[in-house]
């Protein structure tokens, strides 16, 4: 099972708001991902948190995957993009 999606957001609570927000949805669809959820959160907070609140908008990016290996063992990916960009006109 695999996700993407992708977040815009004024400051960075707003963003951190927003990805876990996404990612609840994604539970909701796909139960397995509560399995990988707290690290891929944990993720986009440490580097959300590295960002400064400067009046850029935060863009965050965030895809992942649950796998059984040959093994059966379970296997994750997350990988995860932000970066800022000049803010949108809000009204």
């Amino acid at each position: 099972m695999s996700y993407s999606f992708s977040v815009r957001a004024a400051t960075k609570a707003q963003a951190l708001a927003a990805v876990t927000d996404k990612f609840a949805e994604v539970v909701l669809a796909q139960p397995v991902h509560a399995g990988d959820q707290q690290q891929a959160l944990g993720c986009a907070t440490v580097f959300i948190d590295l960002l400064m609140d400067d009046g850029q908008d935060v863009l965050v990016s965030m895809n992942g995957s649950i796998w059984k290996d040959q093994d059966g063992i379970k296997q994750t990916s997350i990988c995860g993009f932000i970066t800022k960009r000049k803010a949108l006109s809000r009204k």
